[in-house]
């Protein structure tokens, strides 16, 4: 590139810089399939959007921009006029042609800006060769109605293919959030930003969106900081979760257990760092403190297998395992778990399968909760390890959580599990449950570590003895001992290797 060239170019940078917010720039030359504008009113991702798509229509001739929204009678005062401005006021001189009857604008180098509606379909199948779409209120789509606009999107073309969606985060269970801001794709560029990002927004607008603060708290955090939305009326108090949230606390280390397993026992357990690993490690194993495990299993696999670890002595959450896998690869993970911190109180679910309580209980884990029940026969007192999820004992266990989070909200720390909690509503018959489309396992193994806290020590452990070496026998005699006798056996021979 000449002198002449680059004084040119750097001309056009400094002029482009001048007229747009810094939080935008880099995303100019972005050429990502997918660039995901997420933020709250006023943070001007649909001008940014607009500007983007004149400066390739001007730069890089015969381009064929469809702009598009789901219903369109709605594009004509939005982002038709949008573009109508800027080309006036950024770009007077560039030749542009406004078609205002078809929506439809033309340059003199053959690219042209399209605008159709969803709800107009025989319009959109007259739109061919489609070199890059902007979608605004992308959270209107579908997601079938996304892949239509994908499939289109195939045009071969000396550039890049892009399609810009700019959204407000109307509600945290959409599709939007699961398949650009859960799992990242490595062909989506995820962008958010606030009114705070936008340095041309007027004083009077800037009041205008703060006064919401005291008037309208939902509609600030959502539609002014660019939180996701929720529906239905929350459980947990969705102000102190969301300022939660905002924290944006990160794990220390994320990653799994691997471990040597002769079909008996586990073995050399040690920690792998892995950033696509499903433990993350808030505050690691702290010698001496007591810890507790409360597990959720997948139920009838649709759902994700969960261990939450607790520090005993204050509630704190300082570990959240989560994953979808198999029963045998969930017990196994949750011994190690546990066997990291200091041979934690362990307490699963035992309603869809209680093949992870027994698959501790084989592998000889030293400290699964123990539950009680009375015979409606005999009335004697029967016990069984993990925990049973009744009506009764779950509205315990809600209610103790509830009361948790309203006391010290801060003892929760794990993102998932706060977003749970903002999509965790009141049906129509006031049951606490998920919304549609969204998860409560998060919760649940929460609400148990929570419950039976009280068979751990709240106090700093004895310092642990060595660990020993048991005979044959010694098995023998623990595996048909009851857990009281279990504990005297371990507190008489010594925790086993």
């Amino acid at each position: 590139m000449d002198v002449d060239t680059l004084a040119q170019v750097a001309v056009w940078y400094n002029e482009l810089r001048k007229t747009s917010n810094d939080a935008f720039m880099a995303l100019y030359e972005d050429e990502h399939r997918y660039l995901v504008l997420k933020g709250g009113g006023g943070s001007g991702k649909s001008i940014f959007a607009g500007r983007k798509i004149l400066e390739r229509c001007i730069s890089e001739p015969k381009h064929r921009f469809l702009v598009c929204r789901k219903v369109a009678r709605t594009l004509r005062e939005s982002c038709f006029a949008q573009l109508r401005g800027q080309i006036a006021q950024y770009y007077p001189k560039c030749g542009a042609v406004v078609a205002k009857g078809d929506l439809r604008i033309s340059f003199p180098n053959g690219s042209e800006i399209l605008f159709a509606g969803l709800d107009d379909v025989e319009k959109l199948k007259s739109i061919y060769d489609i070199t890059g779409i902007w979608i605004e209120e992308a959270s209107e789509l579908l997601e079938s109605d996304f892949n239509q606009l994908d499939i289109r999107l195939r045009t071969k073309c000396p550039y890049y293919l892009q399609i810009i969606l700019t959204f407000n985060p109307v509600s945290i269970t959409h599709w939007l959030k699961a398949r650009f801001f859960d799992r990242r794709d490595p062909r989506a560029s995820v962008h958010e930003t606030t009114y705070k990002d936008n340095r041309f927004l007027g004083e009077e607008a800037i009041q205008t969106l703060e006064a919401f603060k005291d008037t309208d708290e939902y509609y600030y955090q959502v539609y002014c900081l660019g939180m996701w939305g929720v529906t239905g009326k929350t459980v947990f108090n969705a102000k102190s979760v969301t300022e939660q949230l905002q924290r944006n606390i990160q794990p220390i280390r994320v990653g799994y257990f691997a471990f040597d397993y002769d079909g008996l026992k586990l073995s050399d357990i040690r920690w792998v760092d892995d950033p696509n690993g499903f433990i993350k490690v808030y505050q690691e194993p702290r010698q001496g403190v007591p810890y507790v495990i409360g597990g959720d299993t997948a139920g009838d696999g649709s759902d994700y297998f969960v261990a939450q670890v607790l520090d005993n002595r204050t509630g704190q959450q300082v570990c959240a395992l989560r994953h979808q896998s198999d029963e045998d690869l969930y017990a196994m993970q949750v011994y190690c778990l546990g066997m990291w911190y200091n041979t934690a109180l362990v307490g699963i679910e035992a309603n869809w399968s209680t093949y992870p309580i027994r698959e501790l209980e084989r592998l000889h884990y030293p400290n699964q909760y123990v539950r009680e029940s009375v015979d409606d026969y005999t009335h004697k007192v029967t016990k069984a390890f993990g925990f049973w999820t009744s009506a009764k004992t779950r509205n315990l266990i809600i209610a103790g959580l509830i009361q948790v989070c309203r006391e010290d909200i801060s003892l929760v720390v794990d993102r998932v599990t706060l977003e749970e909690m903002l999509t965790f509503v009141r049906d129509e018959s006031f049951k606490p449950q998920a919304e549609a489309g969204a998860h409560d396992d998060t919760i649940m193994a929460l609400a148990i570590a929570h419950y039976i806290r009280p068979q751990q020590s709240y106090l700093p452990l004895e310092p642990e003895r060595k660990r020993v070496k048991w005979h044959p026998s010694q098995w023998e005699d623990y595996d048909r001992a009851s857990p009281e006798e279990r504990e005297y056996l371990i507190k008489k021979w010594g925790r086993p290797e």
